[in-house]
């Protein structure tokens, strides 16, 4: 009886080695699970039901120190903080210095500005303002600011991440701007992940810019990251993914139960921005699965969804849930990589009035709403992911997969980064069936490659490799003939 070795028989897995060997592919790591962790090296999956992929890395040490210094009672204090203004409505006082938005908004861009001060003055921090005219739910003029902390790369600053909570919040009643609207879940406990990293990480160097950013206007129509998403675009910043923290305060479902174990993260498909060609041609090879929403999302399995976070990251195929949208909707409109971290079920019934403040003071359990350790474990994912992606080389660009021969071989071919660190490139595949990329064949410092695999019965991916073994998530090869 053999045994099959990641879905596959021994006798496949030996053809398919021997036919890379064969079209001259360098392979520097096994065919099954190439990657800088070894089999044996990877965590128990333990409470993890789906495991980490088979072509995860290794955490590395300084990563594995970032993510032990996460602090649940720093993400309890911003929580509390942002609760004891009351009301963060949109339309709430902008100048009540103990109340509405307008005290919430100093509050953080104080909290911000002490974080940047340990930076070595990589961090900077801004006040990002715009008056936004009536519209929906906006029945007059009203300013919109975003509260906005960079820290700049250092060998590659024009690359981009981006990790963001809305601190604005609301009632039931979405024009109702005076009832207090604490919103510890929604949104204080997003804000709260991103302002944890920011401390975490300024005192650290990234190859890549970080943006960690408090917007404003998410529950009025998602302004104020519309705002933040058209900037970044003007000043032709390269984001390569950005994260949306929005209701990541619960592991409460409606019937009471807990599931403390899982996040999930919603990544669209074929992509907003794309042109209807574009679109048609990515269906035409099968490519819905594989847009650059998903290949972040593939990323963060790959490098937080391993033991070392405390969480199983469960990516759902869509934008979102029904009828509702995040602050990553306008970065995908951008054409950026994008994707939403939210809670396992959303507790509808306290989603809204989790607790009540009365005079600036807090009444009632804030833990009964929102598990400050649940929080910690999701700032880890997000500090996994953020950290990996700002250390590692940048997604290829340019990959294609060549259409002008008629063979059963695959013909790749992409650009090479200009990061300083990359070494090279892998190719990573799976069966068309499978949601995760299952091997990975390293083909050293090369732009074209040449694979004795039929492109017809695989789906591949193109990924850069720094010295120490991190690597990028894939890019999707398009056809071109």
């Amino acid at each position: 009886m053999t045994t099959p070795v990641n879905g596959q028989s021994p006798n496949r897995r030996t053809f398919l080695s021997a036919a890379i060997a064969a079209s001259g592919v360098a392979v520097a790591a096994p065919l099954v699970g190439a990657s800088p962790a070894a089999a044996d090296d990877r965590p128990s999956r333990g409470d993890f039901p789906h495991g980490p992929p088979a072509t995860a890395q290794r955490v590395d040490r300084e990563l594995a120190a970032l993510l032990k210094q996460v602090d649940a009672k720093r993400i309890e204090a911003t929580i509390n903080a942002l609760v004891s203004f009351g009301t963060r409505h949109t339309l709430s006082s902008q100048t009540d210095p103990r109340r509405g938005i307008g005290a919430a908004r100093d509050w953080l861009f104080d909290q911000y500005q002490q974080i940047a001060a340990t930076s070595g003055g990589r961090m900077t921090v801004e006040m990002q303002s715009y008056v936004q005219q009536p519209a929906s739910r906006i029945p007059t003029a009203t300013t919109i600011t975003n509260v906005v902390a960079t820290l700049r790369g250092t060998s590659d600053p024009t690359r981009t991440y981006v990790v963001s909570g809305h601190y604005d919040s609301r009632v039931t009643d979405i024009l109702d701007f005076t009832a207090d609207a604490p919103g510890a879940d929604d949104d204080a406990s997003g804000v709260a992940v991103a302002l944890e990293l920011a401390r975490l990480m300024a005192t650290r160097s990234t190859a890549a810019t970080i943006v960690f950013a408090a917007v404003a206007g998410e529950e009025q129509g998602l302004y104020g990251a519309t705002y933040l998403a058209k900037a970044l675009k003007a000043q032709q910043a390269d984001v390569q993914g950005m994260f949306t923290n929005d209701i990541v305060g619960s592991p409460r479902a409606e019937d009471g139960t807990l599931d403390r174990h899982t996040i999930r993260l919603f990544a669209e498909g074929v992509p907003s921005a794309e042109t209807p060609e574009q679109a048609a041609a990515r269906r035409s090879v099968g490519g819905e699965n594989d847009s650059s929403a998903r290949q972040l999302a593939r990323f963060v399995r790959e490098v937080a969804d391993n033991g070392v976070t405390g969480l199983d990251v469960r990516v759902v195929y869509r934008r979102d849930r029904y009828l509702r949208g995040g602050d990553h909707i306008p970065f995908l409109e951008q054409g950026f990589p994008a994707a939403r971290f939210t809670g396992p079920r959303e507790d509808y019934r306290h989603q809204h009035q989790d607790v009540r403040v009365e005079n600036g003071v807090q009444i009632g359990d804030l833990p009964q709403f929102c598990d400050v350790d649940y929080i910690a474990a999701v700032a880890r994912v997000n500090g996994a992911a953020l950290w990996s992606l700002a250390t590692s080389p940048g997604t290829p660009r340019g990959a294609a997969i060549r259409t002008n021969r008629l063979t059963n071989e695959t013909d790749l071919v992409w650009e090479r980064g200009t990061d300083p660190g990359l070494a090279g490139y892998e190719v990573v595949y799976r069966e068309s069936t499978a949601p995760e990329w299952e091997h990975a064949v390293r083909v050293g410092d090369v732009t074209a490659v040449t694979l004795d695999i039929s492109k017809d019965n695989v789906f591949f991916g193109v990924r850069a490799v720094d010295g120490a073994g991190r690597h990028s998530p894939a890019a999707f090869p398009v056809p071109r003939g």
